[in-house]
């Protein structure tokens, strides 16, 4: 079945005039009779029937003039573009980041989603790097997280990016001393944020090709419970410095420069390609990244 044909045989069965569905079709006179042969033979019937200059449609092709048009509607609308309309959707999405979005960041996302789109439904979910490689079989929709670049077959979009700092309590013995030192650094016990990207294994990798290492005494995926716990403790914390600053005003911390070469921190929005063409997901992604990067709590572009 070739659905050209279908559409020969129901402007032929309009006009029931070969020349005349040559015209509409922009096809020879005798590419239309070649096709009405090939539909005799497909559907065993004479279809049409000459009586002097007419054609008469057989009651078989009577039959399939009243399908037709319900047919090769539902076929042109397979192909026709998608219109969308957020006000009117009524799917669910799938959000993943570290915790910190979560808190700071997702309640103005989700507002706007109330807005825009009322009847679509949120889930979150906290990201680990572990899932990077998962992406595809995960029922995520967008990830929120830090990386040197956005990784082989998936698609992105950037938010921002800055340098990871060293976070302390304000009363700190270290917080007055300046420029913070590699003894210093790893003299006192350490806090290390699991959840989301990979924000300091970089220090590790230093430390040990000098013969140091530090001592991590709390790992934990939530900023809250780690910056309430350096605020309590001599314990030390590496970040991102957009996040130490935030933060400072509402936890009693304060920060200073690593004392060594630190990498770039960059922030993306991750996706499946399988999402990439889909309407509903680009408003999606195209929304949250405006909401991100307008945020007091997020990051603009270096």
């Amino acid at each position: 079945m070739n659905l050209n044909l279908l559409r020969t045989l129901q402007v032929l069965l309009d006009e029931c005039h070969v020349s005349r569905a040559a015209g509409r079709l922009n096809l020879t006179q005798s590419a239309v009779s070649r096709q009405l042969t090939q539909l005799r033979a497909l559907f065993d019937d004479p279809l049409l029937v000459r009586e002097g200059n007419r054609l008469l449609p057989t009651p078989r092709a009577e039959q399939l003039k009243l399908k037709l048009d319900g047919v090769l509607a539902e076929c042109q609308g397979l192909l026709a573009n998608q219109t969308f309309d957020p006000r009117s959707w009524q799917g669910s999405v799938v959000l993943a980041s570290s915790d910190y979005v979560a808190q700071y960041i997702l309640p103005d996302i989700v507002e706007q989603f109330q807005q825009a789109a009322p009847g679509l439904r949120v889930a979150y979910q906290l990201w680990s790097p572990e899932q990077l490689t998962q992406l595809g079989e995960l029922n995520i929709h967008l990830v929120s997280t830090m990386l040197p670049e956005i990784p082989p077959g998936l698609c992105g979009l950037a938010i921002g990016a800055d340098h990871p700092v060293c976070v302390m309590r304000r009363s700190h013995p270290l917080a007055a001393v300046e420029p913070l030192t590699v003894a210093a650094f790893t003299t006192y016990p350490q806090v290390k944020v699991s959840g989301g990207g990979d924000k300091d294994s970089f220090v590790d990798r230093y430390l040990s090709g000098k013969g140091l290492a530090r001592q991590v005494q709390f790992t934990v995926p939530f900023f809250g419970s780690a910056l309430e716990t350096v605020s309590r403790t001599d314990m030390l914390m590496v970040i991102p410095e957009h996040i130490a600053r935030n933060m400072s005003q509402l936890f009693p911390i304060t920060y200073q420069p690593l004392p060594f070469a630190v990498p770039e921190h960059k922030y993306w929005l991750l996706w499946h390609p399988r999402f990439e063409a889909d309407p509903a997901h680009q408003w999606l992604r195209s929304q949250v990244l405006a909401t991100m990067q307008s945020s007091m709590y997020s990051i603009s572009m270096i």
